[in-house]
């Protein structure tokens, strides 16, 4: 255990750091690897791999994820600024750099080989740009004559652009959604909000004409009509799990479900441990959402406030869609469930958001004090 007297870099960071955000996030990663178990290996023999194949990688996989995580924990306020701002440089280059020279998987150029790795870039990408994100809205605030909201709409501008062009809709919907309600909590303009709400709505409307596959999934969650075999059997793997699921390796439903170690590992959990099960890792979600917007709101630091908020806003988001889509709530989308699916790319860059959260939540104790006489300058109240 580590002393409160100790005074080093570990000792100050152990007891700075919020443990409680450091617990779910290391929760959520054991679940994960416990769902290894239960949804990848037969995935692997369907395919011609040795059963723990997934499981083993898997495994490999949250050494970066923890290593990112418990690193960038350590970085000040500022060292975060600069660091999203050179991994959302280099996300951005290598994104640009699939679209010509990526591997195509189903038609969408999202990833980029790198020696053996398989890179998807735009997960990455997503941690950064908030943080960037929120920056320039933090400088709009504290000082109107600089045009960081003009710049945060010109750099989302490029990120949709570059998604839509993979395309990859569903991530172009989540950045959306998440930059969307940091801005509003920037203070964005009514009229705008109307504005980039109509946009929104005339977008998603265009992709159903312009996008074939986009259209043949709505269409297929509107009607029931076509290939839904996954969706359909993800839902049959849920309802055989009833409350309290029918046991860890008994599952049956789950050995035909084509993507049970990725999309669909809730359903996996769903018939093996129960929807009770189910119902506390959607609050675990939940839990750590609430919180992190709960420390935004008490937060005096614009930066500070937009980032946390909108860094939990798109673990949140990105869990809402992919539960929906297991639940046939919403359309079919590839989306993994944060820290619980397998996924290289995936896994490390919420490592990446991860990291973030825990270092611009750390409590220093001199930076608020600073940051308190700060505000009591700038709002007219006496010294305290």
């Amino acid at each position: 255990m580590v002393s409160r007297v100790e005074r080093g870099a570990l000792a100050d960071w152990f007891w700075t750091i919020d443990r409680f955000f450091l617990a779910i996030f290391i929760l959520l990663m054991g679940i994960g690897f416990m769902l290894s178990f239960a949804g990848s290996p037969a995935v692997a023999q369907r395919i011609g791999l040795e059963p723990f194949f997934f499981v083993k990688r898997h495994a490999i996989f949250l050494v970066p994820a923890i290593g990112a995580m418990i690193g960038l924990s350590f970085l000040t306020t500022r060292q975060v600024r600069r660091a999203a701002v050179i991994i959302l440089v280099l996300s951005l280059a290598m994104m640009v750099f699939a679209l010509f020279f990526g591997v195509e998987v189903k038609g969408s150029r999202r990833w980029v080989n790198i020696a053996s790795l398989s890179i998807q870039p735009s997960e990455f990408m997503k941690p950064a740009f908030v943080v960037v994100c929120a920056w320039l809205f933090a400088e709009h605030a504290r000082q109107p004559e600089i045009p960081g909201n003009l710049f945060a709409i010109i750099l989302y501008g490029i990120v949709a652009a570059l998604l839509v062009a993979q395309p990859d809709l569903g991530q172009t919907i989540l950045t959306t959604a998440v930059w969307a309600g940091m801005f509003f909590m920037a203070g964005m303009p009514w009229l705008w909000i109307v504005v980039f709400g109509g946009m929104g709505a005339g977008g998603l409307v265009s992709a159903y004409y312009v996008f074939p596959h986009v259209a043949l999934r709505i269409n297929k969650f509107l009607t029931g009509e076509g290939d839904t075999f996954q969706v359909d059997t993800a839902r049959e793997a849920i309802i055989r799990g009833n409350w309290f699921g029918v046991g860890p390796g008994e599952g049956i439903v789950k050995r035909i479900i084509p993507d049970a170690h990725t999309d669909f590992i809730f359903s996996v959990a769903a018939e093996e441990f129960g929807i009770i099960f189910c119902i506390t890792l959607v609050l675990i979600f939940a839990v750590l959402v609430l919180r992190g917007l709960s420390l935004a709101y008490r937060e005096r630091n614009d930066f500070n406030r937009f980032a946390v908020a909108g860094l939990v806003l798109q673990i949140g988001i990105q869990s809402i869609i992919n539960v929906g889509v297991n639940l046939q709530l919403l359309p079919a989308k590839g989306m993994t469930l944060p820290l619980i699916s397998y996924g290289g790319s995936s896994m490390t860059a919420i490592g990446v958001t991860a990291g973030f959260i825990l270092a611009l939540t750390r409590h220093r104790p001199e930076k608020r004090a600073q940051e308190r006489s700060l505000f009591r300058v700038t709002h007219g109240l006496p010294a305290e």
